[in-house]
């Protein structure tokens, strides 16, 4: 048999890997730029997916204002024209709403003219409730395509995605989220115990949570609100600077 008919498995096998990564790896690159990581060590932007949530949303908000903590609220376009007023109200307490898609599909399952479909529909939902369009996206369960990166910069949005996704929507005890939350407050205690400023290269985490549910309205996500609760006051004392996307990045998309 050919040599090389025998290699293609391999090289199939490969590229469908490499296509995986690429997809659905919160750092890669392969089908367009992402962010991951904030500007600074000591920032942690903490986003909120699958919203809004009559049920959870404006508990969170209240537990935000608590410890002044401004985050970045991705929201799925169908609950926000079911709850335009908590839209507008999150976004009048100074956090930032970020496009989710408006029905929260598989994008990489989706063609070019339903993807854009998806994050027009959402972001005119965001506009029509807050006045102000949408600068950053976030993909549904983190999966992008080839296509997806160019419809989101003609939608004059950046996608970001995340540097700790602890699964708060598994179910699990408070007690296990909360560990799995615990690489936040590992950071910060290393750069405290550097003592002075750190490096100019070193960047900050997006932390990623749920305060709904994408498959319907009034998910429990009581436990991400405890797990916050248990942690926000000591990721203050810890030196942290609780920032959105804006606040890390700016909102202006290039041209």
């Amino acid at each position: 048999m050919n040599s090389w008919w025998m290699a293609v498995p391999t090289v199939v096998a490969g590229l469908a890997g490499i296509t995986a990564y690429g997809a659905v790896h919160p750092a890669a690159q392969l089908f367009g730029a992402s962010l991951c990581r904030t500007d600074a060590a000591r920032k942690l932007a903490i986003t909120f997916d699958d919203g809004p949530n009559p049920t959870i949303t404006p508990k969170l908000l209240d537990l935000l204002d608590r410890y002044n903590a401004k985050a970045t609220f991705f929201v799925v376009g169908k609950f926000v024209r079911e709850c335009p007023g908590l839209v507008k109200d999150t976004h009048s307490r100074g956090h930032v709403l970020g496009n989710h898609t408006d029905s929260h599909p598989n994008l990489f399952f989706c063609g070019p003219q339903e993807t854009h479909l998806e994050l027009q529909r959402c972001s005119e939902a965001i506009l029509n409730a807050t006045w102000e369009a949408p600068r950053w996206f976030r993909p549904p369960f983190g999966y992008r395509s080839p296509w997806l990166a160019e419809i989101a910069h003609r939608h004059k949005m950046r996608t970001v995605t995340w540097s700790l996704l602890p699964g708060d929507w598994r179910g699990k005890p408070v007690e296990w989220l909360t560990g799995h939350m615990q690489p936040v407050a590992t950071n910060a205690q290393r750069l405290k115990s550097q003592g002075g400023a750190p490096l100019k290269s070193e960047a900050g985490d997006i932390l990623c949570l749920h305060d709904g549910d994408f498959r319907q309205q009034n998910g429990d996500r009581s436990r991400t609100l405890a797990a916050l609760e248990f942690w926000l006051p000591r990721w203050r004392d810890l030196g942290l600077e609780f920032v959105t996307m804006n606040q890390s990045f700016g909102k202006v998309v290039e041209a």
